[in-house]
């Protein structure tokens, strides 16, 4: 068991009931429940405590949130824990070329064209989301390389809207 990265090694014994969870020294705790990968919420009896813990699937995992606390889980065996180690991790996509659209809206206006130096904090478009307009600003210095959204455009979240050089 992997808990926010960190390694926990357990011996897990199911039955009917639940399960017994046995640690590297030796002690071991009682784990009860009825609940199955995929309900958002978990009832449980831990050590003969009851738990409520909310729970949503992550890739190779859970996300666990209980009191507060929001928790990363993988439960893997020795040999699927060693190969994910040798996995890369996904680096996201570098879209720091581009001008997104941060909510679905309507594209109002756009304030510059291909070519144009545009300077930090300079407006380049302005969309209209939920009856407000939010003007999108320049975050940095650069060239305008090209427009990909034109005024009365209807874009999704992350629509690219212009790209830089």
């Amino acid at each position: 068991v992997t808990l926010q990265g960190e390694s926990w090694p357990v011996t897990i014994k199911a039955d009917h009931d639940g399960s017994t969870v046995v640690f590297e020294d030796g002690t071991d705790l009682r784990v009860e429940s009825d609940w199955t990968p995929g309900q958002p919420l978990a009832r449980l009896s831990v050590g003969g405590e009851p738990l409520v813990i909310k729970t949503a699937k992550v890739p190779m995992g859970f996300r666990m949130r209980l009191r507060g606390a929001d928790l990363k889980v993988h439960v893997q065996s020795p040999r699927q824990k060693a190969l994910a180690g040798l996995m890369l991790e996904k680096a996201p996509p570098d879209t720091s070329k581009y001008l997104l659209c941060p909510m679905p809206g309507l594209v109002v206006k756009i304030a510059v064209e291909e070519g144009d130096e545009v300077q930090e904090g300079q407006a380049l478009a302005t969309v209209e989301a939920m009856k407000m307009e939010n003007i999108l600003k320049a975050e940095r210095k650069g060239v305008v390389k090209a427009i990909k959204a034109s005024a009365g455009a209807s874009l999704k979240v992350d629509d690219v809207i212009m790209e830089f050089e």
